[in-house]
């Protein structure tokens, strides 16, 4: 198992002096380019459509899945590095969330992992890299536990995992007090060196959570194939990177460690001062070994991180 702790660059009196809001507003702008070539279309599962985006093209794919707060647009900075470097990338609305529809009065069991696989069937997808966040890493291991033969290798970050072990539900509890959920959402997401540096990225990502959601409907579920446990860890053979940041309320390094303990090819890395949305606060990470190990690309390119610290 590797361990990597980054820096993050700078400071906020360098943030304030830099160029760093135009270079933010450059990059976002390319992002929303590439976001414009990608193909929309909607893919039906039991009992529902879900609606995704595809770079297209005969690379590598590599498949992303949103939090509980995103939806597919949540990796708009992501997308134009992947896509730069050949890869051909997919996000998609997971079922209750964003574009994706429900059918009325569908009473079809369904997983998660399920509406995954479907996904990929219906694009001619054979193996791909799969990254994931937070809820999306609860069925990012029930699908590399499920469907093994299928990825490349697995990214989960920032996540609780949704084990079932009663420790683990113990932690989840005491993580999450009453008084932690009475919190606005991006002060339980967003870490505070990041909020307080980048007030443009935090308005961003507040439009992100807000269009995540379908009006009127409740918090959707996201019903897995497997009872996840330590024990089922123990079974993936896909490489796995598990990250987080240092100042994450959710999923801190300790609830990380535990994971890699059980889990065979594993790495990990530890952001510091970055919260629940590493993929949001940190896009630009330094190449971590795992991605060439892994034939992935880094988050985006080296050496061209926008100085917003």
């Amino acid at each position: 198992m590797y361990t990597f702790r980054y820096r993050l660059m700078g400071n906020l009196k360098r943030y304030c002096r830099s160029g760093a809001v135009s270079l933010l507003v450059v990059f976002l702008w390319s992002a929303y380019t590439v976001c414009g070539q990608m193909r929309e279309a909607l893919v039906a599962v039991p009992g529902a459509h879900i609606h995704y985006r595809d770079s297209g093209g005969t690379g590598v794919p590599v498949i992303f899945l949103h939090s509980a707060s995103g939806n597919r647009d949540a990796w708009e900075q992501q997308i134009g590095a992947f896509t730069a470097s050949g890869y051909r990338v997919i996000t998609y609305d997971r079922r209750g969330w964003g574009h994706s529809v429900d059918e009325p009065g569908n009473a079809q069991p369904w997983t998660a992992a399920g509406d995954l696989l479907a996904v990929v069937n219906r694009l001619g997808i054979d193996r791909f890299h799969l990254v994931s966040t937070a809820l999306g890493g609860y069925v990012g291991f029930d699908f590399a536990i499920s469907h093994p033969d299928r990825l490349r290798s697995l990214v989960v970050a920032n996540s609780l995992g949704g084990l079932q072990d009663p420790q683990l539900v113990e932690l989840g509890r005491r993580l999450r007090s009453k008084e932690f959920d009475a919190l606005r959402v991006e002060i339980r997401e967003l870490g505070p060196e990041y909020r307080a540096a980048n007030a443009e990225g935090v308005k961003r990502w507040l439009e992100h959570e807000k269009d995540s959601r379908h009006k009127g409907s409740p918090a959707p579920s996201t019903p897995l194939t497997n009872r996840l446990t330590l024990a089922l860890l123990e079974t993936i053979s896909t490489p796995v990177l598990l990250l987080t940041g240092d100042a994450d309320l959710y999923a801190p390094p300790s609830l990380q460690n535990i994971f890699s303990a059980h889990i065979k090819r594993v790495e990990t890395a530890v952001i510091p001062g970055v919260g629940h949305n590493a993929y949001w606060e940190e896009p630009v990470a330094p190449c971590w070994p795992f991605w060439a190990r892994n034939s992935l690309p880094p988050l985006l390119k080296c050496g061209h991180r926008p100085q917003l610290f």
